[in-house]
């Protein structure tokens, strides 16, 4: 009888392989992507220091969304941009690491869209959407 019950067995092993293998559950946030210009000093979380910024100039103010009352300050997110309501918007084939370095709320300068999830520097918002655009839907992890 344990003869008979082993095809069975390797059937469902290989099927559940295969699931896990090409079925990986995504870990990534969607949200909303703005982009504001310079001036960026003071930010909220690390006040005039210029060396917050990353040299490739890859960073965000957080949203009320993802804030956490600062403890988002420091943390970095990967991005990219996954749809617009202007077609051809996205660079989909883009994704960037950037760093939160600021409020939304409290920054300097001012989004081109309220209530979006993270405010993307002009660098940043460029290198995965047309800057033109005023914002565009995102994928998002830590």
């Amino acid at each position: 009888m344990p003869d008979q019950q082993r095809p069975w067995r390797l059937s469902l092993f290989v099927v559940f392989f295969l699931v896990a293998t090409f079925f990986n559950p995504s870990l990534a946030d969607v949200g909303t992507a703005a982009h504001y210009s310079p001036p960026y000093l003071p930010t909220a979380c690390f006040g005039n220091d210029a060396s917050q910024f990353p040299t490739n100039n890859l960073f965000a103010a957080a949203g009320d969304g993802i804030w956490d009352n600062g403890a988002s300050c420091g943390r970095q997110y990967l991005v990219r941009c996954i749809s617009a309501a202007t077609p051809g918007t996205c660079n989909p084939s883009q994704t960037i690491q950037i760093r939160i370095v600021d409020r939304a709320e409290t920054s300097v300068s001012r989004p081109s869209a309220n209530g979006a999830t993270i405010i993307l520097s002009n660098t940043a918002f460029g290198a995965i959407a047309n800057p033109s655009a005023a914002s565009v839907n995102i994928e998002f992890q830590q």
